[in-house]
């Protein structure tokens, strides 16, 4: 049963006669306590909200003033007081409340402005347990609540990028707030509270290590987009917490807006091509519609692009370039002779970032980093009535003991390649089959009901490349290939075995591994287990 509504109606315009300010990020905070005293508000502030704007020589009281009581427990207890909470919650228009207010002497706050303490930021720098716990703000998300919930009289931010239009609002309203821009701003407001206990209950439950019985995920709208996969889907990009280098956290510097699929593709680039340490060599990872059309290594940017384009240089027409290291002049003047949609890159010399701003409608991407592959995390995927939640694929093959099972061991080039073949591997989606040879993908099949297709068509498509490059016989020959889970009958491995490859990685598991490895054997084929499938869906 719910709570019985108070049936007072909201008042359109209300004056602003008191305001209460108290924030952990400062940010604009003088000019807009600046503006409010030239319109007449009384200022009341705590800590050193209360010291900035007393030594920026402002008339404000101190809460403490106002609540009779005196802040305690380092700060803990400040604002968690009938005199506050009182002043926001009260309907100015309903006689009991007015009564009560009176009777208690309390005094209406008819703005806040609170924004919290910087928990996701603490979290972010490593701070130990203690300190964590010590950011999680109390009395800021109470007052947040309380002065949302009381929309109908009392304004809440908790934005300093809406001072501005509020103080715009009050100078032309006579000091006034009209309705809408309360109702707007209690919208923001409770998301604001709603993302910063998401974040809380977010590290409890990896804390606690465990999945939690209740879990939210929140996010910021970033941008909206135009559509979403397709025109006839709304769409909007919301950034969360998480500080991962990628596509959220870029700096775009020219091009025009990224769409859904852009943003979903060049994700899944950035992700991949983050496999490949950039000290040990240079990487780069062509992805279209979420499947590597090409990957490959070497000494230069330009040597890995141009391995990684023929592969199959025609999917990789209107394709997303992501790579390891930062983006030079060379290998930015061979991208941009294929259409490309975006480059996402560390960073970019400055030769590289005119020879791309040459292509008006190509997006340039700099993250300032690379993601890290062994990092933990979640991913989250929507079905009907529910979420998939899991936590992020972060095995990496030079982590794993390889078992061989073959009665020929991979060469060393071999096994370099093979680990290459299955770092592609990870990022294909199931069922995958990666032919590498010297260090570039040569064939991937990708996505397939049977992995017998993705293997035929990893190897067709390298006959297709090889015919484009007038080469005498594809590239498979003498390769080696990565499956992203075990080969349930001998067939997908023979095929693999008709397009040359030489040895295979696969994670093994199969109730029919005995047959698979004989005929490995009868083939003169090496192969290692993983003991770690990659499945991508």
């Amino acid at each position: 049963m719910s709570v019985e509504a108070n049936a007072t109606p909201l008042p359109d315009r209300v004056p602003v006669r008191r305001a209460l300010l108290s924030v952990f990020d400062k940010t604009g905070l003088v000019p807009f306590a600046t503006g409010l005293a030239e319109l007449g508000v009384e200022l009341i502030s705590t800590g050193g909200t209360f010291r900035a704007l007393s030594q920026a020589g402002l008339k404000v009281r101190d809460v403490a003033e106002l609540t009779g009581f005196p802040e305690i427990m380092d700060g803990r207890v400040k604002t968690l007081h009938p005199g506050v909470h009182g002043g926001l919650l009260g309907i100015r228009d309903d006689a009991d409340h007015a009564a009560a207010m009176t009777t208690h002497g309390i005094e209406g706050i008819d703005l806040l402005a609170v924004n919290l303490y910087p928990f996701a930021e603490t979290l972010a720098g490593g701070a130990d347990r203690a300190t964590i716990v010590e950011n999680i703000d109390i009395g800021g998300p109470a007052m947040i609540r309380a002065g949302a919930k009381n929309h109908g009289y009392v304004t809440v931010l908790v934005d300093p990028g809406d001072y501005g239009s509020v103080l715009e609002e009050l100078r032309q309203r006579g000091g006034h707030t009209t309705l809408a821009l309360r109702k707007r701003l209690a919208m923001q407001a409770f998301g604001a509270t709603a993302v910063y206990d998401a974040a809380v209950a977010k590290w409890f439950a990896a804390d606690v290590g465990d999945m939690p019985a209740v879990r939210s995920f929140t996010g910021t709208l970033s941008e909206t987009l135009r559509y979403g996969e397709n025109p006839h889907q709304s769409a909007g990009f919301y950034r969360t917490a998480e500080a991962r280098p990628g596509v959220a956290t870029a700096r775009q510097l020219q091009g025009k807006a990224l769409s859904y699929n852009n943003i979903n593709d060049t994700d899944a680039a950035f992700e991949l091509v983050a496999e490949f340490d950039p000290a040990k060599s240079a990487a780069v990872a062509i992805i279209k519609h979420a499947n590597p059309c090409g990957v490959a290594e070497g000494t230069s940017l330009v040597e890995a692009y141009r391995k990684a384009l023929a592969c199959d240089p025609v999917s990789a027409f209107g394709g997303i370039v992501a790579m390891n290291r930062r983006l030079d002049r060379e290998a930015a003047e061979a991208i941009v002779e294929v259409f490309t949609e975006v480059i996402i890159t560390p960073e970019a010399d400055e030769d590289a970032i005119a020879v791309v701003a040459a292509k008006k409608n190509l997006r340039l991407l700099l993250t300032g980093g690379l993601p890290d592959r062994r990092a933990p995390g979640l991913t989250v995927k929507s079905v009907a009535g529910g979420l998939l939640v899991q936590t992020r694929d972060n095995g990496v093959v030079d982590d794993l003991d390889l078992t061989v099972v073959t009665k020929r061991a991979p060469s060393e080039s071999e096994l370099a390649d093979l680990k290459f073949a299955f770092r592609v591997a990870k990022h294909v989606k199931s069922n995958a089959i990666v032919y590498v040879r010297d260090g570039a993908t040569v064939g991937i099949g990708a996505g397939q009901m049977s992995r017998v297709d993705s293997a035929r068509i990893a190897a067709r498509k390298a006959e297709d490349a090889a015919e484009a490059a007038g080469l005498a016989e594809p590239l498979t020959r003498g390769s080696v290939v990565a499956s992203d889970a075990f080969f349930p009958f001998a067939d997908g491995l023979l095929s693999a075995v008709a397009a040359g490859a030489t040895a295979v990685i696969q994670p093994g598991g199969s109730m029919r591994d005995d047959e698979v490895i004989r005929a490995a054997d009868e083939n003169g084929i090496a192969m290692v287990m993983t003991g770690m499938r990659h499945f991508r869906h």
